[in-house]
């Protein structure tokens, strides 16, 4: 298990692929033939379903499909894993999101989450979003974890775990270009001038990222490089001082 950093949030939630339960369903999802299957078969495309979850103001089924154009809330213990396209999600507990349609119904184009957290690889796509009341992040093929953190004022985390992400809060902008967990603020105020701040690799594994790209035939970049980095929130491989951070470039 990698390092990991907790802020506001459980270790259970962060070991949730762990449960006999989750592998099982992920190895049948896989053994079955992913996503293409599922649809072929009429199958749902959600892999892992727990506690009270709330689909479009009604109380989520185990077997219902998430489809673009859905809003998810989650309660209290709950959360959900599923498939679109080339994109898989983890939605954590008391989540509220949006799954807006792409070019056709099984292509996502924009993720707008209200609040809580999730977790999301993408493959390769030319127009994508994840959008938050504080940050707009334009999603390349990457895997991200995206958090809005009620307890600071709804300011967002953010964090390009690898692959290439352009980002806007405010006035500010940036280009994220990561191997390694790069990680953000997007400012409900500015801090020092500015929006989009630096921040620390907090509230998320390597191996829920790795969990999800598997899950739509995909690897992580420090699994392709055979080694990981220094999770500094930095972005890299080995060890950068805080001016590489592409927050604190002007």
């Amino acid at each position: 298990m990698t390092q990991h950093i907790l802020q506001g949030r459980s270790e259970a939630e962060l070991l949730w692929f762990h449960r006999r339960d989750t592998l099982k369903a992920a190895a049948a999802w896989l053994a079955m033939g992913g996503l293409p299957a599922a649809m072929a078969q009429q199958r749902s495309n959600v892999v892992d379903f727990v506690g009270d979850i709330v689909l479009n103001g009604r109380r989520m089924l185990p077997q219902q499909t998430v489809q673009t154009g859905d809003e998810i809330l989650t309660g209290p213990a709950s959360r959900l894993v599923f498939v679109i396209g080339n994109a898989a999600f983890h939605v954590r507990q008391n989540s509220r999101l949006t799954v807006e349609r792409g070019s056709t119904i099984n292509t996502v184009s924009l993720l707008r989450l209200l609040n809580g957290a999730v977790v999301s690889a993408f493959g390769r796509s030319r127009s994508r979003a994840i959008v938050t009341p504080t940050l707009t992040a334009g999603i390349r093929g990457t895997g991200v974890y995206t958090e809005i953190m009620a307890d600071q004022g709804g300011r967002t985390y953010f964090c390009n775990c690898y692959g290439v992400v352009n980002l806007a809060s405010g006035a500010d902008r940036a280009l994220s270009e990561a191997s390694y967990h790069q990680s953000f603020w997007g400012e409900v105020e500015p801090r020092n001038g500015r929006f989009l701040t630096p921040a620390n690799a907090i509230n998320h594994t390597d191996e829920e990222l790795e969990f999800l790209a598997r899950l739509i035939g995909q690897r992580t970049a420090w699994q392709i490089a055979g080694r990981t980095g220094v999770k500094d929130g930095r972005g890299y491989m080995d060890q950068q001082p805080p001016e590489a951070h592409p927050a604190m470039r002007r």
